[in-house]
Order: structure tokens, then sequence, then C-alpha cells
């Protein structure tokens, strides 16, 4: 009986296997394929080393920068840091030209109203000054005070019928000089933001005259070109001595308090430092704002 293969079956005769055959030896191989044989390795073998070493960046070169590399995927390149000229804008900056209406209170203050000043150990203040005098301020009329500065001399036009205790406080800082030396410490030329910050003593936006004022504010406060207002934190009644002159479109909250305007020949300074860009080379805020190209140094506020 057999397998369906045509093996023997169970209980058959037992497999027949192939006649030995003497082993043939294997063939010499000759010096010149051994030669050729190892020759072709080595040239593959230097081919696909060329191959890693250009074709995958970081095996044996540094990345090429161009953006096809996973970030953080190789280690960083040591660079040596350009600091950036100081350029004007990329894109010229638009302003209104004209200036906008003055905010006015629907309802009038009393007159004369009660003002408080409160001492602020907090913020740092290199350039202290005196507290304005507590008690009553007249809240109509205006006053004008001119701000000579390195770029040019800005007229501003106080009105205490926006912010009286605001204007005691200004006119008091101005009397005693606190202004004279300070600069301008912020410029921003973002739609929705073009003014020109100014009043710290310290220079980078920290520093007050070590007291704070209130906020005189009314639903009615708007913003635009021309106006001034004072500067804070995001807390309520924390301004001091930091101001903001207006030389553009501004879109924010009626939480600063606006307390004059800037004349004509103010605004066209304003305009020439805005033109002139932003300093990339010092520190910025961190909204594209900083410290402006033309320096705006006040040589005496009176």
């Amino acid at each position: 009986m057999s397998e369906p293969d045509g093996r023997p079956g169970p209980g058959g005769p037992p497999y027949q296997y192939p006649q030995w055959q003497p082993p043939v030896p294997p063939k010499r191989t000759s010096p010149a394929a051994v030669v050729l044989i190892v020759g072709s390795v080595g040239v593959v073998i230097l081919m696909v080393l060329a191959f890693v070493a250009w074709g995958y960046p970081g095996f044996l070169r540094e990345p090429d920068g161009r953006g096809d590399v996973a970030p953080g995927r190789w280690p960083a390149m040591s660079a040596t840091v350009v600091t950036p000229t100081p350029t004007a804008p990329s894109t010229p900056v638009t302003l209104p030209g004209g200036r906008a209406p003055m905010p006015k209170r629907t309802k009038p203050l009393a007159d004369p109203v009660t003002c408080a000043f409160t001492p602020d150990s907090t913020s740092p203040a290199p350039k202290k000054a005196a507290l304005p005098p507590d008690g009553p301020a007249p809240s109509t009329g205006t006053a004008g005070v001119r701000l000579a500065t390195t770029a040019g001399d800005l007229g501003l036009t106080l009105d205490r019928a926006l912010a009286p205790c605001t204007v005691v406080n200004f006119l008091s800082l101005a009397k005693q000089g606190f202004y004279d030396g300070t600069s301008c410490h912020r410029l921003s030329v973002a739609t929705g933001l073009q003014m020109l910050q100014c009043g710290d003593p310290v220079g980078d936006g920290t520093g007050g005259p070590g007291y704070t004022i209130r906020d005189e504010l009314f639903p009615e406060l708007t913003y635009g070109r021309g106006v001034v207002a004072m500067a804070k934190t995001s807390a309520p009644d924390s301004g001091g001595s930091q101001f903001f002159l207006i030389f553009g479109e501004t879109t924010i909250p009626p939480e600063y308090t606006v307390f004059g305007s800037i004349d004509d020949a103010g605004l066209e300074i304003l305009d020439r430092v805005a033109r002139g860009g932003i300093d990339r080379s010092k520190p910025a805020i961190g909204d594209g704002s900083g410290p402006p190209n033309t320096p705006v140094t006040f040589t005496r506020v009176s």
C-alpha cells in the first residue's frame, strides 16, 4: 500500500535512499575575482555612508534649517546672536490725521471735589515726590502745560471738568520737577493702540511717584487722536505719574482717566516719533510696543 504521493505506506517496504556519491570539491576562486568582489563591497559601503551622511541631518551634519526636521528632534546648534539694528517699521504707520472729539461728562461734577492721594511703597520710586495736597479742588476751567522734550515741545491743555484730582496731581509733579529728565519708554503703533507712554522715573513702566491717585472715570469716556490719559496697572486707583499721549486710533475700555488734550504742534511731533518706529534692539513690552527709535526725554515741564 502506498500513500497518495507514491511513498510506501505503513507496513510497506522501507524507504529507498539515493545511492551515495563522493563529494565534489569546491571550485577555487581566482585572486582577480577576490579583488573584484572586495572592491565592489567597498564601493557599496562608501555609497551607503555617503547617503547616510548627507541624507539624514543630525547624524554627521546639522539640520540645514529648511523646516523639514521636526522641532527639537536634533540637538540645538550653537549660534551667534546678532543684535538687530534699529529700523523703521516694515510697513508705513497709518495715522488718522485731524483730531478726535474730546469726551464730555453728561453729568458735571460737583464744584469743588475732594481729592485724596495714597502713599504706595510697592512700586519703585527712585524719584519720590511729595504728595499733592488733599482736600477741595475746582472741577471747572483748564490749565496749560508745556512739555519741552528732546524731540520738540508739546503743548497740553488739562481739563479740570474731566478729572480735577488728576489735574491737581499732574501740576504738582510738574511744579516739583518730577518729570524733568525722564523719558517716554513705550511707543505703540499697532492698530487699536497708537500712543506714546511717558512719566516713569524708572524708564521701564514699573515706576511711579511713591503714591497712587484715584481713577476719575465716567461712562462716556472715549479715546482718540489728541487725548491725554493716565496709565495704570490692571488694579483700580493705581495711577501715579505715568500717562500716555494718543496720536492715532486707540480702542481700549473706559478704564483710563482722560485729563487733557494735545495741541497741533505736539501731534506733529508725535507723528514723527511714530513714523520713526520702535527700537527693536531694546527690550520690548511683549505686545509689539517698545522704546521709540526717536528718543523723547523731558527737559522741562512747566
